[in-house]
């Protein structure tokens, strides 16, 4: 037995182990040399070599059966690379542990279907308007801010309501501590309603409804009240637990009101941060601007970020070179739950990518250039796929005024269904169309596409009679003209049918490319209009196809139609190389080209037979009802 395993109960050691560890860092955790380690791990049935991952799980095992007891480590190693799961996970810990926490304003999402006033909600709450600038009036970036109530502070994070935008919004509720759910009192609970109260429902995210637009003459709110309760989502007056404003976001009606639900609940739930470690943020926005290079807006959720920290940030690095608040102040360092601005990344962050603080500027650099290397390699497999199965490809290059509406445009393309065809993304980017822009999309024979941002004049020169640059200012405009190309890639699909037989019994007349024979239709019929013809010789085994024409001309009885029946003579003009005889058989069919489509895929047909379902139990139910009345 190893000297580990001899320890008693009095020498017993607690170690905090992280959520995934190499088998050398464990083995150094538990001072014991890397063999002994490995030994332990392989009589557990586990082959893992020195520089191999071990989750925690794994690794409670091996060190509680070695006489240590096990804590999971909530700090960030040097090497790890967090994920916004991750985050939420220690945020959750640090709430469970022994560490000196304290208060840390909610931070707020709203949430609600397309036009039912979430923007206009938000605007009446940071008095701006936002909306009005919109292509559409549909919100289409991310942003965050602050208010005050009772001398508290609130965040709010602003998630477009639009279908287009799900990933966003999910990532917005992820983020937020609080939810404020927004109903239109004159339209109810819609498809995107539905959609989120699933998601708010599922992830147990403490939620305010907000019913909205109370002022308007067709509004009806105890019908919304009723479809949030047949949807699950049950408010405090009709027995549940969820609290409900009904509010005016135009009128300023219940305003006030509904920054203290926030404030109430935020009590209850107890949001509590550890300012003392060093920051960690996601990100929910970022763009490229012209002056100040690339510009990010984050929320702090546990920590302080701080003026001069080198930061990692998923594909990018940098060195935070100033901050500012959400007015726009400079500010030196950010504390849980703040909003902020940062300058000083080497390039545009993804959104839902996290903050972390790093050793040095060179440790940040290599550990982001170490993450960029593994994505890129996902992008190369797709195209080794598409390869494999002889599919199709749709080169794109993508820019776009900030990442999350790259990141709309790639979840919206994804969900095109691309069985028989595919789509390669050469490149994505934020800010305008530069002329390296269009090298790249020329040298790759990409579509290259541009979301509210224009092509520079060198660029526009560049492209011309070369390539061809599409920009446009709504997003479903570019998914439709990427459906299109898409379309265009696909093979065409010929579909036969077998129409009928002819035993040929004379030949009347031949001519180079051209025969008139006589026959009998032996099964099916004879039809003039698109019909082609097989020329078939011999029988049973020893049958062979001899080659195809066209049945150019019908006759019965000399006087030409569009048709014969089975067991009548008749005549034809065969146009082709093939020579007949008497005694051949004559295959009649058509083709047809069929429209080309993108198919759907078997997650689409599903949603379609669900959908078919419950509209068909919901018309046997009026149905029903009818009935009952009826007898009454």
């Amino acid at each position: 037995m190893s000297e580990a395993l001899e320890k008693t109960p009095e020498q017993e050691k607690i170690v905090k182990i992280p959520s995934t560890v190499t088998v050398k860092k464990f083995a150094e955790i538990l001072d014991v040399p890397v063999a002994q380690a490995i030994t332990e791990l392989m009589k557990n049935g586990i082959m893992a070599t020195i520089n191999e991952e071990i989750d925690l799980d794994t690794a409670t095992i091996i060190a509680t059966d070695m006489g240590y007891e096990v804590q999971e480590d909530i700090e960030v190693g040097s090497d790890e690379t967090i994920t916004l799961e991750r985050l939420l996970e220690i945020c959750s810990k640090e709430k469970e542990s022994d560490r000196k926490l304290t208060k840390r304003p909610p931070i707020v999402t709203i949430l609600g279907h397309v036009d039912h006033g979430k923007t206009s909600l938000l605007d009446t709450i940071r008095k701006a308007q936002v909306a009005d600038d919109e292509h559409g009036g549909i919100t289409q970036h991310i942003s965050a801010y602050q208010t005050k109530k009772k001398g508290k502070t609130i965040t709010f994070i602003d998630t477009p309501g639009h279908a287009a935008f799900a990933a966003m919004r999910e990532r917005g509720v992820s983020i937020a501590d609080i939810a404020i759910l927004v109903v239109a009192a004159d339209d109810g609970v819609r498809p995107q309603t539905k959609e989120v109260v699933e998601y708010l429902l599922e992830k147990k995210i403490p939620t305010i409804v907000a019913i909205n637009k109370i002022d308007k003459p067709d509004a009806n709110l105890e019908r919304v009240k009723k479809e949030l309760s047949e949807n699950n989502l049950l408010i405090e007056e009709w027995g549940g637990t969820v609290m409900c404003n009904e509010v005016s976001a135009k009128n300023k009606i219940g305003i006030s009101e509904l920054l203290e639900s926030v404030l109430l609940l935020a009590e209850v739930e107890d949001f509590q941060a550890d300012e003392s470690r060093d920051g960690l943020a996601v990100i929910v926005e970022s763009h490229k601007d012209p002056q100040k290079g690339a510009v990010a807006t984050a929320v702090v959720k546990t920590g302080t970020l701080r003026v001069g920290q080198d930061v990692t940030v998923g594909q990018t690095y940098g060195r935070i070179r100033r901050m500012e608040d959400f007015a726009g102040r400079s500010i030196e360092k950010a504390p849980p739950s703040m909003p902020v601005t940062i300058y000083g990344l080497s390039d545009t962050a993804e959104t839902s990518d996290i903050i972390q603080v790093a050793d040095a500027k060179k440790s940040a650099r290599l550990k982001s250039q170490e993450t960029a290397q593994r994505l890129s390699g996902a992008k190369k497999n797709i195209k080794s796929i598409a390869d494999n199965a002889n599919i199709p490809l749709l080169n794109i290059f993508i820019k776009a005024d900030v990442q999350g509406s790259v990141e709309a445009i790639e979840q919206l393309i994804a969900e095109i269904p691309q069985e028989k065809v595919a789509v390669n993304f050469i490149d994505t980017g934020v800010g305008n169309i530069t002329e390296t822009d269009v090298k790249r999309a020329m040298s790759a024979q990409a579509l290259l596409y541009g979301f509210n941002v224009e092509a520079n004049a060198v660029a526009t020169r560049l492209a011309k009679d070369e390539i061809e640059i599409h920009t446009f200012k709504v997003i479903y405009e570019i998914i439709e003209d990427i459906k299109k190309h898409l379309i265009d890639l696909l093979p065409e699909e010929v579909e036969r049918t077998e129409v009928g037989k002819l035993e040929v019994l004379g030949i009347f007349r031949t001519e180079k490319g051209r025969m008139i024979v006589g026959g009998k239709i032996i099964q099916g019929k004879a039809v003039e209009k698109h019909a082609k013809i097989d020329v078939m010789r011999g029988e049973g085994d020893d049958l062979r196809h001899l080659g195809t024409g066209e049945l150019t001309e019908l006759q019965h009885n000399k006087v030409a139609i569009d048709e014969v029946k089975k067991g009548k003579e008749c005549g034809i003009v065969f146009t082709g190389e093939t020579k007949i005889k008497e005694g051949d058989t004559l295959g009649i069919y058509t083709e047809i080209i069929k429209p080309r489509k993108l198919e759907k895929d078997a997650a689409d047909r599903k949603r379609e037979k669900e959908e078919a379902a419950k509209e068909a139990a919901k018309k046997e139910e009026e149905l029903d009802n009818e009935e009952l009345e009826n007898k009454e």
